[in-house]
């Protein structure tokens, strides 16, 4: 009879739902892993982590640390995922301020402005992202000029040198001589000292920036136009400038419904930064490549990406979602 009254509860018939489907799905997984390791077993492929301490043999065109071919897979591994972070926080940035700019420009009551981010949002968000990097790559490699002779802006003390190799900049460093602050120089040959952007991560940045902003200005004017004009027009009656009305009514109200979307666009965007292989920047999915076709350890390396990425995503979404809160709270 007690069996009868719980039955008849929706909530623990969803429980009970709940449990066999879990259930099911860790029965269907472990089912799955264990045929995989047999068919290894009998193909004589030898699986675990235990490669990742052994020395990779190969080189990485781009890091941020130190790094040769006789250090370990593990260090290769930690290499393409700071270059998967830098480029991805940088372009969450850049979108963040361009999009700003576009969903503004979209609200705006001159039609001219209004036409140039509509036009903007519909070409740059209709065009695959992978055919933009490409676009961006070959004009960057193809239009610079060479190394032997660059490209020089700026003050001679404080200069900016752009070619075929990146772009050279003014960068915070200890030097031989005791400095903090490296300068990119000329030597006639090549460019030394400073900090170097290669074409790859900048046709990278350029294409996620720009690519992304289309639909973070879409968000953003999705957002102000969910106001309602009477809230505006009330702001006009008490005397507060246009400015003071976005900061103050407008943007407040508007985040509560822009940020749950956008922070679907951060991790779209940490996510298309994998199609950095068909450009050659060395992020993680680069390396994990590398050392799959090194080592023969497929499954490990795609489950080191498969974890990597997912962590990132959690991530993002426990910090954007920690500030959805604050916002509405009112905080």
């Amino acid at each position: 009879m007690q069996l009868k009254v719980l039955l008849s509860k929706n909530s623990f018939r969803a429980k009970i739902y709940q449990t066999l489907l879990l259930t099911s799905l860790t029965l269907i997984f472990c089912f799955l892993i264990i045929n995989t390791l047999d068919n290894m077993h009998q193909r004589g492929i030898q699986g675990g982590f235990g490669f990742i301490l052994d020395p990779a043999g190969f080189d990485i065109s781009e890091s941020w640390i130190e790094f040769n071919s006789d250090e370990s897979y593990a260090k290769a591994f930690l290499v393409g995922l700071i270059n998967t972070l830098r480029v991805s926080l940088a372009s969450i940035v850049t979108c963040t301020f361009i999009g700003l700019l576009l969903g503004l420009g979209r609200v705006q009551s001159n039609p001219l402005v209004r036409f140039l981010c509509r036009s903007y949002t519909e070409i740059f968000r209709n065009i695959p992202l992978l055919i933009q990097l490409l676009i961006w790559y070959v004009l960057l490699v193809e239009w610079l000029p060479d190394s032997q002779t660059p490209l020089q802006l700026g003050l001679a003390n404080f200069s900016v040198f752009l070619s075929k190799d990146g772009l050279a900049f003014p960068w915070l460093e200890l030097t031989s001589n005791g400095s903090f602050f490296s300068s990119p120089l000329f030597d006639g040959t090549n460019i030394v000292g400073g900090g170097v952007l290669t074409p790859e991560f900048i046709a990278l940045y350029v294409g996620l920036s720009l690519y992304t902003a289309a639909f973070v200005g879409e968000l953003i004017r999705a957002g102000f136009q969910s106001i309602d004009k009477g809230q505006i027009e009330a702001g006009l009656s008490i005397g507060l400038k246009a400015s003071q009305i976005t900061r103050l009514i407008v943007m407040p109200q508007a985040l509560k419904v822009i940020i749950p979307p956008l922070t679907n666009q951060y991790l779209n965007l940490i996510k298309n930064s994998s199609l950095a292989v068909a450009i050659g920047y060395p992020d993680l999915v680069n390396v994990s490549n590398t050392s799959l076709n090194q080592t023969g350890h497929a499954i490990e390396c795609v489950f080191i990406i498969m974890i990597v990425y997912l962590l990132l995503s959690l991530l993002i979404s426990l910090i954007m979602n920690s500030y959805n809160a604050q916002v509405m709270k009112g905080g």
